[in-house]
């Protein structure tokens, strides 16, 4: 198995720390892993992307062009990267901000209205974590204990009070994504 996933949106949305927590979840699931963050340097505000993969065997090359999954978070990253989903793939979305919905018919859509869940809890910073859920719900790569693992691992020790509200923002994910197009 191997899972080659883009993360892309602003700056400020969680977009590299959603990737960091999906590989240090697949270390402790014992994957193969490769983390490879890319943003400008306006950081908050400006656009962020990271690639993920994770592998039961050894990564030749952290550098994608195509992608078994995009997980998209504003208009730019949909305009820049629905065009590299493989056929067949998956392209996860929260449509807060988009203008122009995902065209493709030759991929799986999703969405996740991840920004108004996160408001609605009354906790914007799960934002990522919401959309993250939605992502394992569809493609349930990495285990919840595996994910809770990875948390403790790239969160400071001082946030780890926080990790119960991240697993239950996972739930909320898991339990709200919308299917848009499925092949």
């Amino acid at each position: 198995m191997t899972e080659e996933i883009i993360i892309a949106g602003f700056g400020g949305q969680g977009v590299l720390s959603m990737g960091k927590i999906l590989a240090y979840s697949g270390i402790m699931q014992n994957k193969e892993v490769s983390w490879f963050p890319s943003y400008g340097p306006e950081m908050r505000g400006g656009t962020a992307n990271v690639t993920v993969i994770l592998s039961d065997t050894r990564i030749s090359s952290p550098v994608l062009h195509h992608y078994d999954t995009a997980i998209i978070l504003n208009q730019q990253s949909l305009d820049k990267f629905e065009k590299s989903v493989k056929p067949g793939g998956i392209l996860l979305y929260d449509p807060n901000g988009i203008v122009h919905e995902p065209a493709r018919k030759d991929i799986k859509i999703y969405k996740i209205e991840g920004t108004r869940l996160a408001a609605e809890s009354g906790n914007p910073k799960t934002f990522n974590m919401i959309v993250l859920g939605a992502y394992l719900k569809l493609k349930p790569v990495i285990e919840l204990d595996s994910i809770e693992k990875g948390l403790k691992k790239s969160l400071p020790e001082r946030h780890h009070k926080s990790i119960p509200g991240n697993i239950e923002a996972i739930r909320v994910g898991q339990e709200n994504v919308e299917s848009i197009l499925v092949l």
